[in-house]
């Protein structure tokens, strides 16, 4: 596939980009990267994106994907070569896609809410969440994998990508606020999980440095009080 046919539009911290570009390399896929800053707005997002104007973008033959979640089910559908993202049963698909929203609408913006809370009783009662949310996800885990090292099984799939994408930032979080979100004693199969996802040949290249995206965190804090909104 010529490089040129393909393109994600995106920048590197951000973990919905991940996924197009973590599920790209699952599936062989070369793709021209097109870095875009996100409050700038550019044409070329604006081109291509232009009811939310946000990344990622996939573009495959000048057609548009928005949307992180259905750009990973694009993907899949559009290469099917090598193992599929999806269960085969239509029931697990089906809770493939139930848990990936969770995930995106329930867990996830609770990460990067607690993590730039100043107010002591709110990281708390985040925390707890968050925890909480992470005890839920470790029976999802141990139901979807049977065993197997991956929500998917034997390889990486939709789950894994969508929960993988977020494991840099919650670990950002965890040395922000000096506590362990992924708790050995009470995750401990998740928390395995993490770490051979996120040390693997397909997701270390794509994952970004944890310490990069520290020093990014206290850069978008000095921002926040300076008055920016971001």
């Amino acid at each position: 596939m010529a490089t040129s046919e393909v393109k994600v539009l995106g920048t590197w911290s951000c973990p919905y980009v991940n996924r197009a570009q973590l599920a790209l390399k699952l599936k062989s896929v070369d793709y021209e990267f097109i870095e875009d800053i996100p409050l700038k707005k550019s044409e070329i997002l604006l081109k291509y994106n232009p009811v939310h104007k946000k990344i990622p973008v996939l573009v495959h033959g000048e057609k548009p994907v928005c949307e992180s979640l259905i750009i990973v089910q694009y993907i899949d559908d559009a290469w099917p070569t090598g193992p599929s993202f999806f269960p085969s049963d239509a029931y697990e698909r089906a809770l493939s896609r139930f848990w990936a929203d969770y995930i995106d609408t329930k867990w996830y913006p609770l990460v990067k809410v607690v993590r730039q809370s100043e107010d002591k009783e709110e990281r708390r009662t985040l925390i707890e969440k968050l925890s909480e949310g992470l005890v839920l996800l470790e029976e999802v885990y141990i139901k979807c994998s049977k065993g197997k090292p991956y929500f998917g099984g034997e390889d990486i799939g939709y789950l894994d990508i969508i929960l993988g994408s977020t494991l840099r930032w919650l670990q950002v979080t965890e040395i922000v606020l000096e506590i362990q979100l992924l708790d050995q004693n009470k995750t401990p199969q998740l928390a395995k999980w993490a770490r051979s996802f996120c040390s693997g040949d397909a997701t270390k290249d794509i994952l970004p440095e944890t310490t990069k995206l520290l020093e990014l965190h206290w850069k978008i804090q000095d921002f926040i009080k300076a008055g920016y909104k971001l």
